[in-house]
């Protein structure tokens, strides 16, 4: 087995970023994350990385609403009472396109984070996620 750990994160990110704007609403953000399979949506403002939301953040406040309602009213009651802004985290951690996959490694391992926003001159340039470093790891194992 000879997996390289030095390679740049650049050559197993995610290059075609799905993201959302700010005030685009969560039943936007939630079509994309169900329609592209993904977990983790970048969240921008007048092209600069803001913050980032996830599949869980939008899932939690489902269930925490849906206690005691009918399925149908949930997303819609959910979708008025909160926006992306009160959901998207926004203290964010960032690596950049030169960073290793190892760096990267330890950095999910340290935290609590599944995702990162590759970021270069202030500008989103990619994503990476653990299913991104798993899957390198099986094609050169």
């Amino acid at each position: 087995m000879n997996v390289q750990i030095e390679v740049p994160v650049s050559n197993i990110m995610t290059k075609d970023v799905i993201s959302v704007n700010v005030e685009d609403g969560l039943d936007n953000a939630e079509h994309l994350l169900k329609k592209h399979k993904i977990r983790h949506i970048p969240v921008t403002n007048a092209g600069k990385l803001v913050g980032m939301l996830s599949i869980n953040d939008i899932l939690r406040i489902s269930f925490a609403d849906g206690a005691y309602r009918e399925e149908e009213d949930v997303s819609a009651s959910i979708y008025e009472m909160f926006s992306i802004r009160n959901l998207m985290r926004s203290k964010l951690e960032t690596v950049g396109p030169n960073n290793t996959i190892k760096e990267v490694a330890e950095r999910f391992v340290i935290s609590e984070y599944h995702s990162l926003p590759v970021v270069e001159n202030e500008r989103l340039v990619g994503i990476i996620t653990t299913t991104d470093l798993i899957n390198y790891l099986l094609k050169h194992c």
